[in-house]
């Protein structure tokens, strides 16, 4: 049988990262190359004390400035070289290198990297240089084109990504100018946890605390970690919590085993588990026993529930005692009212979930049983989808997210996205009662979208959400159909103006020479005609424009030269 625990909240998470003894610089803006001219922003954090303090400054292993002001911590540079600080108490920092340079393309980035960042690498030209068609490299191979003003990304940094990062852009001439060279160390957010047991050989029925055992660097001391806790393989308890300790109430024999614990990231892009630990339970006699109605399995919301504390091995008179922890609260609180050895809840709510135990008491002695769990079932409520950005209308290209949530529901939750009812994505999620999803959109994505939400329980669908997708027009084109290869005054000219792409309605308008020759809307798309009988002024180039409210474009121009002039009567 699986191990049920008991989450002890904690004042401080020692084994999560040790003091610093001396201080970190910061950067802003966080880039550790810029152009001369620019200024940096250097901050002395100091991590002994929250009063201020005296900050003095290094610059090339030199003294450059003292300071007690407030600001005193923060000191704005503009010269290439290593930056040291030193606060009252402390040693000097590690170095920060900064480097002003005056060539035409730099490539930025921080000054360190730990693993599971999002680490953004910016390609920039100093202002005037006129560069184009700027590429990403990474240890001489191509890694992508980036657009303008685009960064690159590495997400959920890890060890294959260390290497040396360049990029290189085309001059006006068409002659390629390379940046400076950066390097990508992923350095290790926090070692392998240690698991340790206190104490490490229990007596049967006497509490233990399980402590996993890790650290977080200086730079990355505010980063949360959550703690999860395993018996031969499974998950102990109610899953991951913030706390790194760890309380089973009270052990048995038949809890003996290989014990591990996982330190992980919140959003569990770096998670490291320990080595086992094996504990082993000296034997006792007296035990108690929780055992429900209906079993564990099959507690639905709105049905009774009983829980039943027998005692074993002690003979009476003894009382009852219970304890519950709700879902993902850390802490175990007394019921009141509930002396009997039989605990009942006449009405199952999906707020009763969580943990209990009973202590047992007799004159000479107290013991609790082994804590239960209670999953409350609870079928998937009706979804919502939503989309961002808001709004029936989206432009083709843009980035849309679809949120799919429940209010209520036990997990986990499969969520599916439907796009005129052809699945698009399947996302499950464990821990939130919403799913996401990302799509990039074209012109064939407008229509009704709707999501479904699934668990164990229940399958429900969501209303459906219109979008239209707005197109911006394209180049339109203008082709002069006249009756004849050369068009001689009186004839009669038809110039027709089409956009093969672009969102109705659209408005065209025709010149000549760019004098404006009239206007037509084509409300339902396509191209437009414009009839225009000629005479001598109507040779020149004529062009055509096409207007959606989402941009403006204009053709090519077209030559027409008309030939013949008006005979005047003569006079006698």
């Amino acid at each position: 049988m699986p191990l049920w625990v008991s989450l002890l909240a904690l004042a401080s998470v020692s084994g999560q990262f040790a003091t610093a003894s001396k201080p970190m610089i910061s950067l802003h803006p966080p880039w550790t190359t810029a152009f001369v001219g620019e200024k940096v922003n250097l901050t002395c954090n100091a991590f002994l004390s929250n009063s201020p303090q005296e900050t003095t400054w290094f610059h090339q292993y030199k003294w450059t400035k003292t300071s007690r002001e407030i600001p005193g911590n923060t000191y704005e540079v503009q010269e290439s070289g290593k930056y040291r600080c030193q606060t009252q108490g402390s040693g000097q920092s590690d170095p920060v290198s900064l480097e002003f340079t005056s060539e035409d393309l730099i490539l930025q980035a921080a000054p360190s990297v730990f693993e599971g960042d999002t680490v953004a690498l910016r390609c920039r030209e100093k202002p005037g240089s006129a560069l184009s068609a700027k590429v990403m490299y990474k240890d001489s191979r191509y890694q992508q084109a980036l657009r303008d003003g685009s960064d690159f990304h590495i997400h959920w940094a890890a060890l294959k990504h260390n290497g040396w990062y360049q990029c290189k852009a085309l001059r006006e001439d068409y002659n390629s100018v390379a940046s400076n060279k950066v390097r990508i160390q992923v350095l290790e957010l926090f070692p392998t946890p240690v698991l340790r047991a206190s104490p490490s050989q229990p007596k049967e029925g006497s509490p233990v605390t399980l402590t996993c055992e890790t650290r977080l660097p200086p730079q990355r001391s505010d980063v949360q970690l959550r703690f999860c806790f395993f018996r031969e393989g499974q998950a102990l308890g109610s899953g991951c919590s913030n706390s790194p300790e760890l309380q089973i109430p009270a052990m048995w024999s038949e809890d003996a085993g290989s014990y591990s614990c996982q330190a992980q990231t919140v959003t569990v892009s770096v998670a490291k588990k320990s080595l086992k630990t094996h504990i082993r339970v000296q034997r006792a006699v007296a035990r108690a026993q929780i055992h429900t109605r209906p079993p564990l399995e099959s507690v639905f919301e709105g049905q009774e529930l009983v829980l039943v504390c027998s005692v074993r091995g002690v003979s009476g008179p003894f009382s009852i005692s219970w304890y519950r922890r709700p879902k993902l609260q850390d802490v175990a609180t007394k019921i009141p009212f509930s002396p009997e050895a039989e605990f009942r809840i006449s009405t199952v709510k999906s707020s009763d979930a969580g943990e209990y135990y009973c202590v047992a008491s007799t004159s000479y002695l107290t013991f609790a049983s082994r804590t239960v769990t209670i999953h409350v079932r609870v079928p998937v409520s009706c979804p919502v989808l939503t989309l961002m950005p808001p709004g029936a209308r989206a432009l083709e290209g843009a980035e849309l997210t679809l949120h799919c949530e429940v209010q209520r529901g036990s997990l986990p939750i499969l969520y599916e996205f439907f796009h005129e009812d052809a699945l698009l994505k399947k996302v499950e999620t464990t821990f939130w009662r919403v799913g996401s999803f990302r799509l990039s959109l074209t012109a064939e994505r407008s229509g009704n979208y709707h999501c479904t939400a699934t668990n164990d329980f229940g399958h429900q669908r969501s209303e459906a959400v219109t979008l239209s997708v707005i197109v911006p027009v394209s180049r339109p084109v203008l082709t002069l159909r006249a009756p004849r290869d050369q068009a001689l005054v009186g004839d009669t000219v038809e110039l027709h103006c089409e956009a093969q792409r672009g969102s109705p309605p659209i408005l065209y308008l025709f010149y000549l020479n760019d004098v404006t020759l009239g206007n037509s809307s084509a409300p339902s798309g396509g191209g437009v005609s414009f009839n225009l009988s000629l005479t001598a002024e109507h040779s020149g180039n004529y062009f055509c424009e096409a207007d959606n409210s989402l941009g403006v474009q204009r053709s090519t121009a077209v030559p027409l030269r008309v030939k013949g002039e008006l005979t005047l009567p003569t006079i006698a």
